[in-house]
């Protein structure tokens, strides 16, 4: 009986497969579309293959689908997702689940214009150990398939219409880049033609500091690279975010220099702001000089208190204070608005029980 779903399989692995069956390699292409584009859900259903192949990619191939076990509604119609995983032998048979985010916004510079954004998830729990973050406390389950990834934008996607989904972001519970080939096989679909057909342009993803794996993961991509920094010197970033003792600002900052950013196209660095940590205005001052001569912009976010948590957000006053800084010295600031707070929706927040063997 087939185990292995071909979702998870790229572009290059089923066209190897197909030459290998004795079919041209364009069928690749063709069997991708009917997955991932017209999202059917049997081999039976692709009309323009050949029965044989079909016959024989339901020998070899599942077709999961990934639908969420509770959706939760925020009095500000933001929506969580949350699935439950199949168990892997890597967890030694113990389930997995995520969480997902459809955040619907109203954009107002240029014109009023709806966003409806899909916050999507990359592991299940997570390894780095931010201290503000309630994914963090959960520590590292697994890391996700191609097919979970994606999984998750298809069922968004289901859930949004007949809105339609403007944006992706790989901010919700994970590293990216600690699970960097299913990420970079994953962003493919989304923005293959035969797949979602999402533009980079539309995606972003947030790493909190894997720097030697940045400016190849960004050149191979084209999405829009956010840094959760959090910091503007080493003793602050080591308290909130311990990665920081293996690559350090130095390291890191080197590595966004490296990112081939085409022209009008900056860095994103994430900053949340919390009482008496990183709010100060020397701070503020700090981070300037810190991202002197670089493509960037700075989104302020206020910080998102959870069950057990050792921090206090920064009083509005004081956000603004800091936000006003940066934007005398030059550096463009902005300030994301915190959604979804009333079911732990919102940044930081994104946390589910570890399952028991």
């Amino acid at each position: 009986m087939p185990t292995r779903d071909i979702q998870d399989l790229t572009a290059a692995e089923l066209e190897s497969w197909c030459v290998e069956a004795g079919e041209p390699p364009y069928r690749a292409r063709q069997i991708l579309a009917w997955v991932h584009r017209q999202a059917v859900p049997r081999f039976d259903d692709m009309e323009n293959l050949p029965k044989t192949l079909r016959a024989r990619l339901a020998a070899a191939f599942t077709i999961g689908r990934l639908d969420p076990a509770i959706v939760s509604e925020a009095a500000d119609g933001t929506r969580k997702l949350l699935f439950q995983l199949a168990p892997e032998a890597e967890t030694g048979g113990r389930a997995a689940a995520i969480e997902s985010v459809l955040i619907p916004q109203v954009e107002r510079a240029g014109g009023a214009r709806d966003r409806l954004t899909l916050c999507i998830s990359s592991q299940a729990g997570c390894g780095m150990g931010c201290g503000f973050c309630a994914t963090a406390r959960m520590g590292l389950v697994r890391n996700l398939g191609i097919g979970e990834i994606v999984g998750q934008v298809r069922a968004g996607r289901a859930l949004a219409a007949p809105e339609r989904l403007t944006n992706v972001v790989l901010m919700g519970m994970g590293e990216p880049l600690a699970n960097y080939d299913a990420v970079l096989a994953a962003l493919e679909i989304l923005t293959a033609d035969w797949g979602y057909a999402i533009s980079p342009r539309r995606i972003t993803v947030s790493t909190v500091g894997l720097a030697p794996a940045i400016p190849q993961f960004i050149a191979a991509t084209r999405v829009n690279l956010a840094v959760s920094l959090h910091a503007p010197t080493d003793r602050q970033r080591e308290r909130l975010v311990p990665v920081n003792r293996r690559y350090p600002l130095a390291a890191l900052l080197a590595a966004c220099r490296e990112v081939p950013l085409p022209r009008r196209k900056r860095i994103t660095f994430e900053y949340v702001m919390i009482a008496g940590e990183n709010d100060a205005d020397g701070d503020a001052r700090a981070l300037v000089r810190l991202l002197h001569g670089l493509r960037a912009k700075v989104n302020l976010i206020h910080f998102n208190p959870f069950p057990g948590t050792g921090f206090a957000p920064s009083p509005p006053g004081r956000v603004l204070r800091f936000q006003a800084i940066l934007r005398q010295h030059g550096l463009s600031a902005t300030i994301r608005e915190s959604r979804g707070q009333d079911i732990q929706a919102a940044c930081g927040q994104l946390a589910v029980a570890r399952a028991a063997a």
